[in-house]
């Protein structure tokens, strides 16, 4: 490490690293090195002669004086037309440069005149913004500050034109990058919210077509560049991207016990600063439209919206002469009739009406219960009107428990969201479906309401948020009967989605777990499967597949027939067709019959085969051989035949192949092995792969027996890491074992296999317990590769 990075890092420190006001003084004292440093270095390149028409100046980070520890130094050898020679500024250049790069600081560098400054600025956007900042070091300052002065005046001048592109640059890096309050590995600077929209609200301010907002943007920033600073620290390197395996680290130098809260933090001020772009820009948007149009005065024009609001410039005001102080609900009314139109509060009006209106009564009027279901059945209008209302403080004077989960991180790779948002992406997705149930309301307070038990250290969300659920509807004035439904809907709201994938959807036990869980209302029915669907289209498309749809329509159907029939339903399983004679005949030749049904993004494929031990596993074997993934399977046997029902996803979308199928199960059937090379050689492959990356950890492969989930069968669920084939040896290891494989459920969530099988005895009976040990045991041994 070279002396200049040894100071710099000494300058950062990890001693009252977080205490309160370390960090801008931190980066003051960076940049006063910075300063220093890059002085004598333009001494020493200039051999202490003066150079009129030439300085060094700095852009970016460190002209911010906002620069981390590790942060690179763009500077830019500024100089008059023929104020040096061609030889002697390149001479010059060159001592400049090389001692920089000597001491390992990374450099973006560039040699221009004033003129060569406004050329590029003018050509290159993200230049012009860059320019903006430009500061002198060394030298004559006269030619910085002209070049400051002339890119300044060009960026006001050119604002009406550059205004469309500055929008659509962000637009673009923000689908690029995503956004940061919603990453778990995210580019600090890049990303939605980040350090690089700061640079741009700043731009917009100098172009005088709007002020940025203050106060809590500035500490929002602050607080980024902190958490960018204890990057740089503990990784040793000047990135932006705050990587899982640093979570800890930088946590703990930040003061957090825990990486979540520093996770927390980092979402809610890129919240703060995307927010404050958003409405900056949309200002800047209406400062264009008025310098274009304006001839003589021009008043403002107002539509009127109702409840004394108004639409102006695509915001909702408060209208003349209305007092926020008078009304309580008015805050609640100015959010319905926002989002109902697809436009914002004006942040004047929201702040007003955050400060002013009188607090809700408690229990809320059913007037303020009715306002707040509309507002919630509002779709997509709604999503930036309630972070408006969140960011004001309202929501948590609304819903003091929102406090626990707002922007609380998901470490779950299925979801897309912290805990606070995804609650209003579901509620979006509920108001789509609200056609689909007789109360529409209550889905959608459930929808609100179901993951707000994610508090810190809860084990079971479900359980923990059904009381806060009930605590929150009280005081919202929930009648009774109402308040105990949306509770139940909190509580189960996994039910339907964990029965439809993990269990036999034709096993009575399973339908009777609907049945509980709904307490036996074919309406609370329907309300539970609009959540369910809610709740996963709003996690991801991970979450939410056709296979994962079709399964809970499947199982939900079955549930519905049996609460409308008003009994349970009896104790025995779909019988499979019956086999046709054509079928039986090419059986009896030893030729398999395959059939491949699309299904709308799935395929269903139908195996007729001679009943035998290793069926099973030889399908899976040759469905995972052509690349596609098992999603369930259904084994019957009708007279000594095998019919078994698959259903599978294929990332190519290519069918499985019939022939190819056909083929391999009458030469597996006959011990030649060849069929499935390939999916040996893969799997050698991934072992090969899995064994360089755990360097020899143990397994971890979970098997459990589900007590009473099945009456007929007994019910062995298994959770291991996923790798090519591994169906076709968990099927081997049950033939070898001497089972026969009823159904099988299958999932696979961010790499892990969830599988559930439902076995019995050759002779179609449960297993006994000793049994039942063995068979777990190895199933564990074939899942580990032992």
């Amino acid at each position: 490490m070279t002396d200049v990075t040894t100071r710099r890092l000494d300058l950062a420190g990890t001693r009252g690293f977080a205490a309160p006001g370390a960090g801008p003084a931190r980066r003051a004292a960076l940049a006063d090195f910075g300063f220093q440093w890059l002085g004598e270095l333009w001494g020493a390149a200039s051999e202490g002669r003066r150079l009129p028409g030439v300085a060094l100046a700095a852009v970016g980070s460190l002209a911010r004086r906002d620069g981390g520890p590790l942060s690179d130094y763009d500077l830019v050898l500024l100089h008059q037309t023929r104020a040096l020679a061609g030889n002697d500024l390149n001479a010059l250049a060159d001592r400049l440069w090389y001692p920089i790069w000597d001491e390992g600081v990374k450099l973006d560098h560039s040699v221009r005149t004033v003129n060569q400054c406004r050329t590029v600025a003018g050509a290159d956007l993200s230049a012009a913004v860059g320019l903006l900042d430009i500061t002198f070091v060394a030298g004559d300052e006269e030619v910085v500050n002209a070049a400051r002065s002339t890119v300044a005046h060009d960026w006001r001048a050119n604002a009406r034109t550059r205004l469309p592109q500055l929008h659509e640059s962000i637009m673009s890096r923000h689908a690029r990058q995503g956004d940061l309050a919603h990453l778990l590995e995210p580019d600090l600077k890049e990303a939605r919210g980040g350090l690089r929209d700061m640079a741009v609200l700043r731009a917009l301010t100098a172009a005088w077509l709007a002020d940025r907002p203050h106060g809590a943007v500035d500490a929002a920033y602050q607080q980024l560049l902190d958490v960018r600073d204890a990057v740089h620290v503990v990784t040793g390197r000047g990135r932006d991207r705050l990587g899982r395996e640093d979570h800890d680290a930088a946590a703990a130098l930040l003061g957090y016990t825990d990486s979540d809260l520093l996770l927390t933090d980092v979402s809610s001020a890129a919240r703060v600063i995307g927010y404050s772009l958003d409405g900056t820009l949309r200002r800047a948007a209406q400062a264009q439209r008025a310098r274009t149009l304006r001839v003589g005065p021009r008043r403002p024009r107002l539509t009127p919206l109702g409840y004394g609001l108004f639409l102006h410039d695509g915001e909702a005001v408060l209208g003349p002469g209305v007092d926020a102080g008078q009304d309580p609900h008015l805050v609640l009314r100015a959010a319905l009739v926002a989002a109902r139109n697809g436009v914002t509060i004006a942040p004047t009006t929201l702040a007003n009406l955050a400060a002013n209106c009188p607090p809700m009564p408690q229990p809320w009027p059913a007037t303020a219960l009715a306002a707040l279901g509309d507002l919630l059945a509002t779709g997509p209008g709604l999503v930036a009107v309630w972070e408006g209302l969140d960011l004001a403080g309202v929501i948590e004077r609304w819903i003091p428990e929102w406090a626990q989960v707002r922007s609380r991180p998901q470490r779950n790779a299925v979801h897309r969201h912290t805990v606070d948002r995804h609650l209003i992406e579901t509620v979006v997705r509920a108001s789509g479906l609200l056609r689909e149930v007789a109360r529409p309301d209550i889905l959608l307070l459930a929808a609100l309401l179901h993951d707000i038990g994610k508090t810190p250290g809860a084990r079971d969300h479900s359980e923990v948020g059904a009381p806060i659920a009930d605590a929150v509807l009280r005081r919202l004035g929930v009648e009774d009967g109402d308040r105990e439904l949306v509770v139940r809907l909190v509580r189960e709201h996994l039910t339907l989605i964990d029965l439809a994938t993990r269990r036999d959807c034709d096993d009575p036990q399973t339908i009777a777990a609907v049945s509980e869980a709904v307490g036996g209302s074919l309406a609370t029915l329907d309300l539970l499967r609009a959540l369910t669907e809610a709740d996963a289209s709003a996690a991801g498309p991970a979450a939410w597949t056709d296979w994962r749809a079709n399964l809970l329509d499947k199982l939900v159907t079955s549930a519905r027939t049996a609460l409308a029939e008003g009994a349970a339903p009896m104790e025995s399983f779909k019988e499979a067709e019956p086999v046709s004679e054509e079928i039986q005949n090419r059986i009896v030749i030893g030729q398999a019959h395959v059939v491949v049904t699309p299904l709308g993004g799935a395929h269903r494929v139908d195996v007729h085969d001679r009943d035998r031990l290793g069926l099973f596993a030889d399908t899976a074997g040759l469905l995972a051989a052509q690349g596609h993934i098992v999603r369930s399977a259904v084994v019957r046997t009708v007279d000594g035949i095998a019919a078994n029902e698959w259903h599978v996803e294929t990332p190519g979308n290519d069918a499985p192949d019939e022939a190819a199928i056909t083929r391999g199960l009458m030469r597996l059937s006959e011990g030649d092995r060849e069929p499935l090379a390939i999916l040996n050689r893969r799997q050698r492959a991934s072992a090969s792969d899995s064994s360089r990356a755990s360097s020899g950890a143990p397994g971890q492969t979970r098997a459990m027996v589900i007590s009473h989930a099945s009456d007929t069968a007994t019910v062995i669920e298994v959770r291991a890491a996923d790798r090519p084939g591994l169906l076709h040896d968990i099927g081997i290891t049950l033939a070898r074992a001497s089972l026969s494989v009823r159904s099988a459920h299958i999932a696979t969530y961010a790499g892990q296999a969830l599988d559930t099988f439902y076995v019995t005895e050759f002779g179609g009976r449960p297993l006994p317990p000793a049994r039942v040990a063995q068979a777990v045991s190895m199933i564990i041994d074939t899942c580990d590769g032992e």
